[in-house]
């Protein structure tokens, strides 16, 4: 717990200060887009997730460590200090990765650059002065030191282990070799249960089955290859080096795409990708001895419970194949005829004209991964966020033809279009909350403020004090007269992950997930929905579905 408790005296000094790292020399300075402190700068969102604690400066420190954030590991790198700072997690140093105690049950802090307030204090109120024993705090030899910063004088530092598991005078520390030694185990107990789930078609992997349950005698659906299920477990098999299994799935996907789709004699469009597929066994035909041969079996939601059809399988099929790219380095493979087919016919589906005045696409409830009615049609957040992902996807991989300059073309515009909308009308904070209060309604003019006609009414009891002042999120869905503000975990991250959130917008869901955590994380690695649906507003939105509970 030595990191946690350490975690009260993190800070970070911005531009002003550097830990001398490496042989005496500074670490670079990031460039001014790319970090945050409390004078309103900005940082890129992934790298709030490492704090760093005041280097003591009372003696030079040889390693210098800081901490990230969980409080699980350190990490020191090689190099002396005499100055206070902060270290640069993107310096090019000599890394040891070791542990301090065990990890919190939360993060200490999701912001890198964020103090605990503008002074440290004693009791009684009185401001701590900065420690001057090092030569390079005095004013005779450092120009800073007239600068009256704020000081916190640091906790002692925890044992410097290495990777071996000893400490810097060669004692024995156990405990992270044990620590590692268990993660070690449960991520291979993983890989394990990953690699039994593996469906293989004609002797090659095709993918995972969306559960493996022995004792389930009624899997239903289960059994089958799910597209947007298979897609995190692709990306493990790509990090891990083993690009087959996501090349074949690729692939017999396409091939499956093409299969005619009929459901009470209406056919969908060309371009929609399957729910999931199964490899059967079927006897051949005429063979008197037995044989039989395998054939893949998709489910375009003809089958699949409420007949939905998967919107978002195609969105997932297209940020795969960009991945498969990036990580193999395979790039010529999405030049293939086919491949370059399956990303038109996808995008000529989702990008056709229709009734719609928004950029969003129109979606039924059930048509992503809540595939349940859960009160989402119209325009939910999580294929919204899919679909701009899906189209920066795409405008990476089609090959300039003259057959695809008009979809390139009408691609570019979308994407301006809908970043646009979303960050605008979906995004809600304190100060978006307290315009909707005084909105006016039934405004008919080209120049309304209350575009959508959203009656303050609407606005639930539980969100003004739940919003935290400094956060905020993208709501779940919009259309006239209708904000569902719950906050949907996917479309947010997602947002974030492909840049459909600003930068600001990103740090502020963050900030959100932070100061909720209890309610957003809890015994869960993440919920899908907050807040949960209850009494009769459950029977309504869901049907009086006992999976939607």
């Amino acid at each position: 717990m030595r990191a946690s408790r350490q975690g009260e005296a993190w800070r970070v000094y911005g531009e002003k200060h550097r830990v001398v790292a490496t042989h005496g020399s500074p670490s670079p300075t990031p460039p001014a887009s790319a970090t945050r402190s409390q004078n309103g700068a900005s940082l890129r969102p992934l790298e709030r997730f490492v704090c760093i604690p005041l280097v003591p400066a009372a003696q030079p420190i040889n390693p210098v460590s800081f901490a990230f954030a969980s409080g699980s590991t350190q990490v020191r790198f090689d190099g002396s200090s005499e100055r206070m700072g902060i270290a640069q997690a993107a310096a090019p140093l000599r890394l040891h990765l070791g542990c301090s105690g065990a990890a919190p049950p939360r993060p200490t802090s999701l912001r890198v650059g964020v103090g605990f307030g503008s002074h440290a204090r004693r009791k009684g109120g009185r401001r701590r002065n900065p420690p001057r024993a090092a030569s390079s705090l005095h004013p005779s030899s450092n120009p800073r030191a007239h600068d009256h910063e704020p000081a916190l004088k640091p906790p002692a530092p925890a044992p410097a282990v290495d990777v071996a598991g000893r400490d810097l005078n060669g004692a024995a520390d156990h405990a992270p070799q044990q620590r590692r030694r268990a993660a070690s185990d449960l991520e291979e107990e993983a890989w394990a249960l990953l690699r039994e789930s593996v469906v293989s078609y004609c002797g090659s992997p095709v993918g995972t089955i969306a559960a493996c349950d022995p004792n389930d005698s009624s899997p239903l659906n289960y059994d089958q290859v799910f597209i947007r299920d298979f897609v995190p477990s692709g990306i493990a098999f790509l990090l891990k080096g083993e690009y087959d299994i996501v090349r074949n799935f690729i692939l017999h996907t396409l091939q499956l795409q093409s299969w005619e789709k009929t459901m009470d004699c209406h056919s969908p469009g060309q371009g929609l990708m399957p729910a999931s597929f199964k490899v059967r066994v079927v006897p051949l035909e005429g063979d008197e001895e037995g044989a039989t041969e395998e054939v893949l079996d998709p489910d375009f939601g003809e089958a699949a419970i409420g007949r939905v059809a998967p919107v978002d399988s195609g969105l997932w099929w297209i940020i795969l194949l960009r991945a498969y790219g990036k990580c193999s380095g395979d790039l010529s493979f999405h030049e293939r005829i086919d491949v370059q087919t399956g990303i038109k016919l996808i995008l000529k589906l989702c990008l056709a004209d229709g009734f719609d005045m928004f950029p969003t696409l129109l979606v039924t409830d059930g048509s992503c991964m809540m595939d349940r009615r859960m009160g989402i049609h119209g325009h939910p957040l999580e294929i919204q966020s899919l679909f701009y992902s899906a189209l920066l996807c795409a405008r990476e991989m089609l090959t300039p033809e003259d057959g695809s300059a008009d979809l390139i073309r009408a691609l570019n515009n979308r994407l301006m279009a809908l970043s646009f909308h979303i960050r605008e009308y979906y995004w809600l904070d304190k100060r978006k909350l307290n315009e909707i209060y005084r909105y006016k309604t039934e405004e008919y003019s080209y120049d309304a403020v209350n575009k959508f006609n959203i009656y303050p009414d609407q606005i639930p009891p539980w969100l003004v004090e739940w919003i935290p002042p400094e956060g905020g999120y993208l709501i779940g869905n919009l259309q006239p007269a209708h904000m569902d503000f719950r906050f949907f975990s996917l479309g947010n991250l997602w947002s974030i992950v492909s840049s459909l959130a600003t930068t600001r917008q990103s740090h502020a869901i963050l900030d959100l997930v932070e100061a909720k955590w209890s309610d957003l994380v809890a015994e869960m690695p993440l919920k899908i929905c907050y807040p949960a649906l209850e009494d009769q507003e459950w029977k309504y939105i869901t049907g009086s579905d006992p999976k939607n509970t």
